[in-house]
């Protein structure tokens, strides 16, 4: 039972996270049982890689202030969003994807992927975001300060939306370390362990992380280990 837990949440769980997903199936269990039989089947998690922080904040555009200030945890859904920008490898080149989540239950809301970083894409998974949620006026939308969400077709998809803009401080990724953790955990549970021939390749896999495992079946210690999705359905 340990082992086809283990491997339906995709080597990725450690014994604190697989521990909750075995009581979630019924499982009356210890984690020290857990880890000493994690250890005896040879079950290890995969392992970080360094993880490299880019942005593209050299541009005239005007900057937002930090309305969000680190606070993460919102008391209800569609308070405060976060969105960023990271970059897979393929060997037919990198492909970008540009993620919004709600801070609430650390959904990914939006998102989009292309094989290049201009402003569309970011439009493209916000106006993602904002037509699956129907968020009401006054929502945080907090970002980096890369020329995509400076730039005008971002900003004013904001704007008609009634959305509050909020930025991070200049060269301060603490500021968007949620959505950042995200990304970090796509390429360990997901992109690192593949290698794929094409775009097209790796932009399904990676809805597949997101949709499948990511939204509906990962756990989160944050959300009490539920997953975003449990956390909202309790919460609503």
């Amino acid at each position: 039972m340990v082992k086809a837990t283990f491997e339906s949440k995709e080597h990725c769980y450690g014994s604190r996270r697989l521990l909750g997903a075995l009581r979630d199936e019924g499982v009356s269990i210890g984690r020290f049982k857990v880890r000493r039989l994690m250890k005896q089947q040879g079950l290890r998690p995969i392992w970080k890689r360094k993880f490299i922080h880019t942005t593209d904040s050299k541009h005239n555009l005007p900057v937002a202030e930090n309305l969000l200030n680190r606070q993460f945890n919102p008391k209800a859904i569609n308070q405060s969003w976060v969105a960023d920008i990271t970059y897979i490898r393929t060997r037919s080149g990198w492909v970008y994807l540009a993620a919004v989540m709600d801070l609430f239950s650390r959904k990914i809301v939006g998102w989009a992927m292309a094989p290049h970083m201009r402003a569309e894409m970011v439009t493209s998974a916000m106006q993602l975001a904002i037509a699956r949620r129907q968020p009401e006026p006054g929502l945080i939308a907090h970002s980096d300060r890369g020329s995509q969400y400076a730039g005008a077709a971002y900003q004013s998809l904001l704007t008609r939306n009634g959305m509050r803009c909020s930025m991070s401080r200049k060269g301060n990724c603490w500021d968007n370390a949620v959505v950042e953790r995200f990304f970090l955990n796509l390429k360990m549970e997901r992109t690192w362990r593949k290698d794929y021939a094409n775009h097209g390749e790796a932009i399904k896999d990676i809805t597949d992380y997101i949709v499948r495992f990511y939204n509906e079946g990962r756990l989160h210690s944050t959300l009490g280990n539920m997953t975003p999705n449990q956390y909202e359905r309790q919460a609503a």
